[in-house]
């Protein structure tokens, strides 16, 4: 689950020491520029991609891209980087040691609010899967009735600002999130965020009945399982980001017609008491999130300028100082997808 990624001190050091968001890629040339700008194939390519959070079914587009073989038959080798609670996605891109990673997409207007020149080019979840669960004998039916609970977040994340500018975390005490059900489990008076693709099986399997309180509800909806580079990747190398996205894109698309190839690689990736079960579990509710009841798009990833530029005005109101310094049009590239 992402999650928050605070580094203003890191951005610092990156400037200082002259790397920033054009930073070289490590595998990137003006040689392979020029012969990725005529349409050559990225035949032998190695490809890094940083997770944001330990392999879950969040990412299981990936691993079952790799999997099923979709990344070899591009010309791929691809690496595969767990994450965890402090995942360095926008620092491992800016620094060129990567040249994928995953995020959110209130995340890249984020990283573009700091500089970063990072670039969303598929969203796999339509629908956010950010929620906050309560046991069911809390008494608690709905995020207007948090007050009198502990909260365990991730400070600084954006949706929390949104649910505060709604009044729902008054009288809410905020407490660290660790990454586990446990205290959920124990206190009754314990509310923790999650995805609702994990963390309410987890719980149930600890013998604990949840209800689970999705924050999109509220009207906050950004695109999940983001898909993201750098400009100058896309600039410099199309031919690679094209391979690498149509590859993921592929991934997904078979992940969620029988994940189990996908499932059997995360499993072995996380040691972070994931199970088999609850990564079932997972990509039968991301399903759900990725592919919404009504949806007519027949292109899977797809972003449009409407839901950037409304996510934008959110957070612009939620934080004027930072108001006007990204645009919709500059945190997505959707020529990619097929």
């Amino acid at each position: 689950m992402i999650r928050v990624i605070t580094f203003m001190f890191g951005l610092a050091i990156l400037i200082m020491s002259g790397c920033g968001p054009s930073s070289t890629s490590s595998t990137s040339t003006s040689k392979n520029s020029d012969k990725n700008s005529q349409g050559n194939s990225p035949a032998g390519s190695p490809v890094a991609i940083q997770l944001n959070w330990y392999p879950e079914s969040e990412h299981g587009g990936v691993f079952q891209a790799e999997a099923d073989g979709g990344y070899q038959a591009a010309g791929l080798k691809v690496d595969i980087r767990p994450g965890g609670r402090s995942a360095p996605v926008a620092q491992e891109l800016a620094l060129g040691r990567v040249q994928f990673g995953f995020a959110n997409a209130d995340d890249v207007v984020v990283y573009r609010r700091q500089g970063l020149d990072v670039v969303a080019v598929l969203a796999a979840m339509q629908d956010n899967p950010r929620c906050i669960l309560v046991q069911d004998k809390s008494g608690v039916d709905s995020l207007n009735e948090l007050a009198g609970l502990t909260l365990q977040c991730q400070a600084g994340r954006p949706y929390l600002e949104f649910m505060r500018s709604k009044g729902l975390l008054d009288k809410v005490k905020e407490v660290p999130y660790f990454g586990s059900v446990a205290p959920l489990v124990a206190d009754p008076k314990i509310a923790i965020q999650g995805y609702s693709c994990a963390e309410p099986l987890l719980a149930e399997q600890e013998g604990v009945k949840v209800r689970v309180l999705m924050v999109s509800k509220l009207g906050w909806n950004p695109y999940s399982s983001v898909l993201i580079t750098t400009g100058k990747l896309i600039k410099e190398q199309p031919e690679l980001v094209r391979a690498f996205v149509k590859a993921t894109q592929a991934g997904w698309e078979s992940y969620f017609k029988d994940p189990t190839k996908g499932n059997a690689d995360i499993l072995a990736a996380n040691d972070h008491g994931m199970t088999a079960n609850v990564l079932k579990y997972g990509s039968e509710q991301m399903r759900e999130l990725a592919m919404p009841l009504g949806d007519q798009s027949k292109v899977f990833g797809r972003m449009s300028l409407t839901r950037w530029t409304k996510l934008i005005e959110q957070m612009d109101a939620l934080d004027p100082s930072q108001a006007k310094l990204v645009k919709p049009e500059d945190c997505f590239n959707d020529k990619f997808l097929d």
